[in-house]
């Protein structure tokens, strides 16, 4: 898709007349005469805005392979939308590193879809800037991975191009809404991969799938380019089979982007150095709330306690701590987030009234897209931009503003436990991987894919506070299906998070390397 300047016209006499409407007025006619007229002349700013050029960016110079989509024979799983091939000529961390790219991440001259049909044909002009260095590095890009539609969904089955199903067993899903991205890192597809994070989106696929997703300090790695669903809680970063994968990988995309609003000071550290060091003297606060959640599964509990033991042993010592904010997290996150992506939505993906980088092209593919085909939207999209509006609408903002208010003292609530211990731990999620369910009812579905049983409680709190976290594989069920172990840390402390981390993984036999 291409997408030229609009043809500029004043609004119509009827247009204002809805208009002023929207905003509860009613006008005369003779106001309406008056606010035609002008309009029809204030309106020509617009002319002079397209006159000029915003096109301040590169066209990338990477050699470009759109590429084609996965058969069934190439990708079992259903983890990849499209195989393709963006190399460049550059060496560094990633050389030699297949990489996978969730599909919302823009990669250009590479069809972007979301997960969604409705915004499939769409094909980005430039590249995210975690794809720009991941190139600066030397990865090569091989697939765009699947994923849940708009990264609204958490199950692994609310694609339009069909459910992700586990490396494990194919009964069972994968987890999302970075579905792809996790199930292409734990089968081989790829080396390494980029998932985003705004409710556990990395982190949970990553539990289910049985690979290592981290989910970084907020706005260490720049999210321009990547579809949005909040300023404040949009997280990129990287899913690998090992925790040194996943913290190369960091290092190659962390750092200050001027065009992302997101970031304030950024502070990159050594990830990679971080790895291969010992845990003696770590302090280890293990979060009770985070095991006692309704729906918790007891293999879980069971598992991620071991690891405890485990690093224990490794020289670390533990304590339980109670941390009762932590259950309202997830209802500070349920009303920041409703309301937001509805915005978000209202705003064409793109959002207002910040700095950085504005994605003409994509607000124009997207604003056309869902206005002609909104219908087909998966139903946990349809139910976040209804309730989300109705909830804004009727209550005049008062629960995003108050949630808004109560972040400061969610994250109060760790800090005060992150200045006793170096490390928080919990499990990823409170189960293991859903069964694949043919044929379910709507309601059912969505209550899979947001949320049932608990299963981000421990996640979304973590998206609201910035706080880095990762989920590491730590054991399995009676069916075998993989547990995560989750790792918090300080605000820009990653090399605390990936020492652990990193010292569990080495000390356990949990990185599955079969594939």
């Amino acid at each position: 898709m291409t997408y030229l300047p609009p043809t500029l016209r004043p609004p119509t006499r009827a247009e204002i007349r809805d208009l002023a409407e929207q905003y509860h007025m009613t006008l005369s006619d003779e106001e309406i005469e008056d606010f035609h007229d002008l309009a029809a002349e204030k309106i020509q700013y617009c002319q002079r805005i397209d006159e000029l050029s915003d096109r301040t960016m590169e066209r990338p110079a990477a050699r470009r392979d759109p590429g084609y989509r996965a058969t069934g024979e190439e990708d079992p799983k259903n983890a990849v939308i499209t195989i393709c091939s963006v190399e460049s000529d550059d060496e560094g961390l990633l050389s030699g590193y297949d990489v996978g790219i969730k599909d919302n991440i823009a990669v250009a001259g590479v069809e972007l879809t979301a997960g969604s049909t409705v915004l499939a044909g769409y094909t980005p002009a430039y590249d995210a800037a975690v794809v720009e260095n991941v190139l600066a590095e030397g990865g090569t890009v091989t697939a765009k991975t699947n994923m849940s539609e708009m990264a609204v969904s958490g199950s692994g089955e609310m694609s339009a191009f069909g459910p992700v199903l586990n490396p494990y067993d194919d009964e069972y899903l994968s987890g999302g809404s970075s579905s792809g991205s996790a199930v292409a890192v734990a089968t081989g597809l790829v080396d390494v991969a980029l998932g985003t994070d705004q409710a556990g989106s990395l982190r949970t696929p990553a539990s289910w799938s049985g690979c290592v997703g981290f989910k970084p300090t907020h706005g260490l790695v720049s999210f321009r380019g990547i579809a949005p669903l909040g300023f404040s809680y949009d997280h990129v970063g990287p899913m690998a089979r090992t925790v040194e994968d996943a913290a190369r990988a960091l290092q190659a995309i962390a750092g200050t982007d001027p065009k992302d609003p997101r970031q304030g000071a950024v502070e990159v550290g050594d990830y990679l150095n971080a790895v291969d060091t010992d845990i003696d003297g770590i302090k280890i606060g293990v979060v009770t709330e985070a095991f006692e959640f309704d729906g918790g599964e007891a293999a879980v509990n069971d598992g991620v306690r071991d690891a405890v033991d485990e690093l224990e042993r490794l020289g670390a010592s533990a304590e339980e701590v109670s941390i009762p904010w932590h259950v309202d997290g997830f209802y500070v996150w349920l009303a920041v987030e409703n309301e937001e992506t509805a915005v978000m939505f209202d705003a064409e993906g793109t959002g207002y009234f910040a700095g950085g980088h504005y994605d003409t092209d994509y607000a124009a593919a997207f604003g056309k897209a869902r206005r002609a085909q909104a219908d087909e939207f998966a139903p946990t999209v349809k139910l976040k931009c209804i309730l989300g509006q109705y909830v804004k609408q009727r209550y005049y903002g008062r629960y995003h503003g108050k949630a808004s208010n109560l972040r400061p003292a969610l994250r109060e609530a760790y800090d005060e436990q992150l200045e006793e211990y170096d490390v928080l731990v919990m499990p990823t999620t409170p189960m293991t991987a859903f069964k694949l369910e043919e044929d379910i009812g709507r309601k059912e579905a969505v209550n899979r894919a947001q949320g049932k049983r608990g299963r981000t409680r421990n996640t979304m709190p973590f998206d609201m506070t910035g706080h880095p976290s990762i989920s590491v594989p730590c054991g399995r069920d009676e069916d075998g299906l993989p547990i995560g172990l989750m790792l918090v840390g300080s605000h820009f402390d990653e090399e605390t998070v990936i020492e652990v981390a990193d010292a569990f993984e080495r000390a356990t036999e949990w990185t599955d390397r079969r594939y």
